[in-house]
């Protein structure tokens, strides 16, 4: 019993003691989380402002100069050398200073450093060779002024921040997650930052926009200063090599060559494109070559890899920076003016240090000189201690210590005690005059610069770019980029059926009517026998309604399909005719076209995709007195209106049936195209210059500086290159003036023809290598002034004037032409042309599309009926 009690004691002491010793773990858990944040924050993911790097960064900067001896270092080597400084394994250091050498700006490399091109990684540290570059050793060191920390384990000093005098973080960029918080500050071109501070440093205004080590081109609509919320969309660079091949030439920022590719053939194999092969054949510079399928359509193509691939892709920064230790949200623009007014004060520092060792120099040269040349080093012959010594020469320096700037010091006396004889042998009064002189202008100059630092800043930055600017001119092309319509460029890569009495649709129906080819991304619209409408995605099979009338695929804001439709407004109503288009709906929603009665009934029924109006019979059923039992209908006298008008009254008895008379013309009237310089794109929403009314038989002309000529229908996805010289209406009619030089006979001649084939692509002038088209006209009557070179020793001809249109006649457009002059010609200049009257064109009579999506029916007739409140019959 006693040892039981005794045992029962002992465990409830120790129940006691182990929970005395409990700890709960909230309180740590929420301090270590915060300290392991900001180290993340602070000593891995986020830049200094000060000098733009990462701490493994500015470790990899000061150990390459410490071995620094002008030679190259095995990667390895300086890897090891860095590891002293940063207390993480070799390989996230290796990494580090790879990315830094393929910026090519402060490591010069040797070996296999990879390539940002096509993805490839650099060989083991092992193999590869580093050094730093002029411009890292100009920019980034300045010991004296350089703050100094100790290392992770307190045994090396490494710099707290590198005294870098450029704005080196925008140049580079910079990418990092940190534990909450993330960063991308985007590369900008080198010259433009140093404009960008010379304009800062003299008050100006400026702009940063990015620029990618990968060229492509940009679009920095949205750029937002580098902040969040920005958005730089990148693209490709694609051109028309010729009919079936494309060839990229340039990629985005954040893709390779591989992945590019990788994203393309994805794509076909989806069918969202169709391309018949890819060669890469990038070196140096990047070249693939998309093999396209006759009939494949370039244009379309382009603009189907920027929709579908990473031809095309979307950049949103974030800058983010540490400053005093913290994270700061701040823009490009302040990043620079932080980093620009950083390295004045940096040259203000290096200056009051080369001010005060000049000073130092010149005090002591004064020293030495009145030490030597007043023979004071004899006053220290006959004394037998140090003391003496140094009292003897001070006391022999008191008479000419009048003009030094400061006191003399026994420190100054103990440097003059160690001037050997030799030196004082040897001294020369002159020269030592001449350098106390070129220390006091040196003195001079220093003293200048620090009252005009910022002119001395500006002059510090115009040297950088002089020096290292040459070979960094921008690489991507700012432009304002199109929005390209997914459904308008995916290939129809699936085939679309229907099962009209059961009422179902989809790609999977295969033993039904085919209907038409179509993409895995389109609208289908469908109207039922009921006159319901509806418009949904494609799919399998997709249920709508019974007795399908017509099914196709649905393009948004279409104002120019119109639907001709007759119905009856329920069992025993009246019949109604309309015509109206579809422009933008709600997906899958039913739509009541013919009044929303349960025994509504389509009578007739056609989707015309030009507006087009048939003429129909109509035939009624006998019952009673009706007279008139048969005749015709033109649609072309119905305005175009919205889907939810009720239409105007055809008759309120039984119809027996409608008939097609006459198949219709288009009622619309010319659809009017301009063309955005901006983009370089057709458009029809008014934006750019107007290049006039088009019908459907109408081409455009097309010159490029090239001389090649063509005539194309006027397709909005038409993508249209920067060398051309001529965008108009073709008017077959009407003569092109051209003036080219002849490469083979050396002389300038004209030509006048009209373009007689169309769609078809012409050289108008000679293909030898020299020729050019020097000016294109197409104006009736052209006139042109020609300037003549001036000969050695003489005056020049006076400028002449040649009416093109008396010049010469109307010829072949394979014709050489007439030799314009055999003179000398400097330049030739187009003049105002002479006044012609244009015949005029018969138009024949239109229809106008009357818009009322917005008021569903509300319109009015044509004056000469009534609202549908009080419908007319038409017979």
């Amino acid at each position: 019993m006693e040892e039981n009690e005794a045992l029962n004691e002992e465990g409830l002491e120790n129940q006691e003691n182990s929970q005395d010793s409990l700890t709960r773990v909230t309180g740590m858990y929420k301090d270590w989380f915060l300290d392991y944040a900001s180290y993340v924050i602070l000593e891995r993911a986020v830049p200094a402002i000060e000098d733009g790097f990462k701490p493994v960064q500015r470790r990899i900067m000061h150990s390459l100069k410490e071995l620094d001896d002008g030679r190259y270092n095995k990667v390895a080597n300086v890897v090891g050398h860095t590891m002293q400084y940063h207390p993480h394994g070799d390989a996230s250091i290796a990494d580090a200073m790879v990315q830094l050498g393929q910026k090519d700006l402060l490591i010069d490399t040797q070996g296999n450093w990879g390539n940002i091109l096509t993805g490839d990684g650099a060989a083991a540290s092992r193999y590869i060779e580093a050094r730093l570059s002029k411009f890292a050793l100009d920019v980034v060191y300045s010991p004296k002024i350089t703050e100094w920390q100790l290392s992770y384990d307190g045994r090396k000093k490494e710099p707290v921040n590198l005294p870098v005098k450029f704005p080196l973080l925008l140049t580079q960029g910079a990418e990092g997650i940190a534990v909450g918080l993330s960063t991308k500050v985007l590369p900008h071109n080198f010259n433009e930052l140093i404009d960008a501070s010379i304009k800062h440093l003299k008050g100006q205004r400026f702009k940063l926009f990015p620029d990618f080590p990968t060229a492509g081109i940009i679009d920095v609509t949205n750029y937002n200063d580098g902040m969040r919320g920005g958005k730089v969309r990148v693209r490709a660079k694609i051109s028309t090599l010729n009919k079936n091949t494309l060839v990229i030439n340039e990629i985005p920022f954040g893709t390779n060559t591989s992945s590019l590719i990788d994203s393309i053939l994805k794509a076909n194999d989806k069918g969202k494109i169709k391309i018949k092969k890819i060669e890469d054949n990038t070196a140096a510079d990047v070249e693939i070559l998309v093999h396209l399928p006759s009939g494949i359509s370039p244009d379309k193509t382009i603009d189907a890899l920027y929709a579908f691939t990473s031809c095309e892709s979307s950049i949103s920064p974030l800058g983010c920076i540490i400053k005093d230790n913290k994270p700061l949200f701040i823009g490009v623009r302040e990043m620079l003016e932080r980093s620009t007014d950083y390295t004045v004060e940096l040259l203000k520092s290096e200056l009051e240090i080369q001010l005060g060792e000049l000073e130092e120099q010149w005090h002591f040269a004064s020293l030495e000189r009145i030490f030597i040349e007043n023979r004071i080093y004899r006053d220290i012959e006959e004394e037998e201690t140090w003391e003496g010594v140094v009292s003897a020469i001070d006391k022999g320096l008191k008479p000419f210590t009048k003009n030094l700037k400061r006191e003399v010091t026994e420190e100054d006396i103990v440097r003059l005690t160690e001037i050997r004889i030799k030196r004082i042998s040897k001294f020369d009064l002159e020269k030592a005059q001449q350098h106390i002189e070129s220390l006091e202008e040196k003195i001079a100059q220093t003293k200048h610069d620090l009252e005009h630092l910022v002119d001395y800043a500006i002059a510090y930055f115009k040297e950088l770019k002089k020096k290292y600017g040459k070979g960094r001119e921008r690489k991507s092309e700012i432009k304002i980029f199109d929005d390209i319509e997914a459904t308008k460029v995916v290939i129809r890569n699936t085939k679309l059926y229907v099962n009209r009495e059961e009422g179902f649709i989809g790609t999977s129906l295969r033993k039904d009517e085919y209907v038409t080819d179509c993409s895995d991304i389109d609208d289908i619209i469908v109207f039922t026998k009921k006159g319901e409408m509806m418009v949904t995605k494609v799919d399998s099979k997709t249920f709508i309604g019974k007795n399908i009338i017509h099914v196709g695929v649905f393009k948004k804001k279409d104002s120019r399909t119109t639907y001709n439709m007759i119905y009856k407004d329920g069992k025993g109503g009246p019949s109604y005719i309309k015509r109206f288009n579809v422009t933008g709906v709600t997906r899958d929603k039913i739509y009541q076209l013919s009044g929303g009665k349960p025994s509504a009934d389509v009578l007739y029924f056609t989707a015309n995709p030009n507006g087009e109006a048939e003429i129909v019979t109509v035939l009624l059923r006998q019952s009673g007195s009706i007279k008139k039992l048969k005749w015709d209908l033109d649609f072309a006298d119905l305005l175009i209106k919205g889907r939810a008008s009720k239409g105007n009254l055809v008759t309120k008895y039984p119809v027996k049936r409608i008939e097609l008379k006459e198949k219709g013309v288009s009622t619309l009237k010319p659809r009017k195209i301009w063309f955005d310089d901006v983009v370089s794109r057709l458009n029809v929403d008014g934006r750019g210059e107007l290049l006039g009314e088009f019908r459907g038989e109408d081409l455009l002309l097309i010159v490029d500086q090239k001389g090649k000529l063509k005539t194309i229908p006027p397709d909005l996805l038409t993508r249209f290159t920067d060398d051309m010289v001529v965008l108009e209406k073709w008017k077959p009619t009407k003569p092109v003036s051209a003036i080219h030089f002849d490469g083979e006979k050396e002389r300038y001649y004209v030509k006048r023809f009209l373009v007689e084939n169309s769609n078809r692509e012409e050289l108008i002038i000679s293909e030898h290598p020299k020729s050019f088209l020097e000016l294109i006209s197409t104006d009736w009557r052209p006139v042109v002034e020609i300037e003549f070179s001036k000969p050695r020793g003489k005056e020049a001809k006076p400028n002449q004037k040649v009416d093109l249109e008396d010049f010469i006649t109307i010829k072949g457009i394979k014709a050489l032409g007439n030799q314009l002059t055999t003179e000398k010609v400097k330049n030739i200049n187009a003049l105002k042309p002479l006044p012609y009257e244009e015949p005029k064109e018969t138009v024949p009579e239109e229809i106008e599309v009357v818009d009322e999506e917005a008021v569903e029916g509300n319109n009015g007739d044509k004056k000469e009926k009534k609202d549908d409140s009080d419908q007319t019959t038409l017979f």
